[in-house]
């Protein structure tokens, strides 16, 4: 039984898994070029911002260590598991410019090692890319054969930024690609001693798991956007609400209440490119790419038509405010988030916006718009704004004071305008000085009334 691991990259996936594989009581040597990862991790911090992980770190204690030297975490391990980036190609596939050298320094460490060696990939590759140039690259390195001296999976993980330890230890499922029966049934072990509920494993070869991969998510982008289509209809109808049409319609066991919110456009580092890479794939063999592509579409269109909801209601007086910036909450990532995209978006009109969130760094990206403004704090952002967009629903501004929203309780000849595109502040719908606009609801009926005359 593999008891120790080693786990090359520590990025925001690759650093909570590894604390994950320590605490649950293996030995694991981390693995990054990056120096002040290292360290950072030999010191019992954090490299990367992700909720629990501090906590996480501090359980593990002395079973988690880090080193620049692939080598040598390779021979003191069992099974390496590889979680370097894949960035997007301008095509939709992925890039193995990162993958492909780190094979090369596994295999170069396995060409001495006696023992047998698991590898696994957990990076998001295109269909042929882990029998074709991963195989390839460790066994040229290496002078092994894939199978027979060493082994390789091809796992990736269906985990969130920001939930990201909660999903690795409770997935719904495991996706395994083997190259033979000895190495899927490691890996299969390894993730029973791991896990804290015991899900399905599905084994199956390389080009299987591939393409499951992709179809897992772009079905799930899929549903996103059908979700938001009703929203948009709801909004268009008096008295509908998407909220109770989604629960309903959950209730099916065919779909299933998960990713039925009517809301905003989906995005984060998963979610856009899988679906786009899925599209790309199909464009290349051959097949019909019609469904993944609209669905690409329609989710893009979605921050146009926020964009005109907010203009609707802006009386060019003031700015507008937009509340989150990071594509969910718990998370500092911004990649084809929503807030982030709808701010540019009104930039792009001269329109003048002020922004806020707890976490996000994006002075690179707006800092390039000129009529964006950076808030010091969600209060600042509300008084500043005649129309509030709430793009991103962290806890923090949820529990926002009703004074605040109200421009401190003093009369306005003009309500401020509260887009809510979440449905989280329902809270203000009957407040004075707020005009609360939920996403996903047409509104009250106008009530008829009928003027009957009695004759004289």
């Amino acid at each position: 039984m593999v008891k120790s691991v080693s786990v090359i990259g520590l990025g925001k996936l690759g650093a909570p898994i590894a604390a994950c594989f320590a605490a649950r009581g293996f030995r694991v040597e981390a693995v990054d070029l990056n120096s002040q990862k290292v360290e950072a991790i030999n010191c019992g911090l954090p490299p990367v911002h992700e909720p629990g992980l501090q906590e996480l770190m501090k359980e593990a204690g002395s079973l988690l260590s880090a080193t620049q030297n692939i080598g040598e975490a390779v021979q003191d391990s069992g099974a390496t598991f590889i979680v370097v980036g894949t960035p997007s190609e301008e095509g939709g596939g992925f890039s193995l410019q990162y993958v492909l050298p780190t094979c090369e320094a596994v295999g170069r460490a396995l060409a001495t090692k006696k023992t047998f060696h698991l590898v696994v990939l957990t990076s998001t590759v295109m269909p042929g890319s882990t029998a074709g140039p991963v195989v390839a690259a460790l066994e040229r390195a290496s002078g092994k054969l894939c199978g027979q001296d060493f082994g390789l999976c091809y796992s990736p993980e269906f985990i969130a930024l920001g939930t990201v330890i909660r999903d690795f230890y409770h997935p719904d499922f495991l996706l395994i690609g083997e190259s033979d029966a000895r190495s899927g049934e490691i890996l299969a072990n390894i993730y029973k001693s791991v896990c804290k509920n015991s899900p399905a494993i599905a084994r199956m070869n390389f080009v299987n798991a591939e393409i499951t991969k992709l179809a897992v998510n772009t079905y799930i982008t899929t549903k996103i956007s059908y979700a938001n289509m009703l929203a948009r209809l709801c909004e268009k109808l008096p008295e509908a609400d998407v909220n109770v049409v989604t629960d309903a319609l959950g209730l099916d066991t065919r779909i299933g209440p998960k990713y039925l919110k009517g809301a905003v456009s989906y995005g984060g580092p998963c979610f856009p490119r899988d679906n786009r890479a899925l599209a790309a794939l199909a464009t290349r063999v051959g097949a019909s790419s019609g469904l993944a592509e609209a669905t690409d579409l329609f989710n893009r269109a979605q921050i146009k038509s926020l964009a005109e909801l907010v203009r609707s209601h802006y009386s060019g007086q003031n700015s507008i405010g937009i509340l989150g910036l990071t594509y969910k909450p718990d998370t500092d990532v911004v990649e084809e988030a929503f807030g982030l995209l709808l701010a540019q978006e009104l930039s792009s009109s001269n329109l003048p916006v002020v922004v806020y969130d707890p976490s996000a760094a994006v002075a690179p990206i707006l800092g390039k718009c000129s009529t964006v403004r950076f808030a010091r704090s969600a209060q600042e952002c509300i008084e500043e704004s005649g129309v509030v967009v709430l793009a991103t629903p962290w806890q923090e501004f949820r529990e926002v004071p009703i004074e605040h929203w109200t421009h401190n309780g003093q009369p306005r000849a003009v309500p401020r305008v509260i887009i809510d595109c979440w449905r989280a502040l329902e809270h203000l719908k009957r407040v004075d000085g707020v005009r609360y606009v939920c996403l996903g609801f047409g509104g009250p009926a106008e009530r008829r009334v009928e003027v009957t005359s009695s004759a004289r």
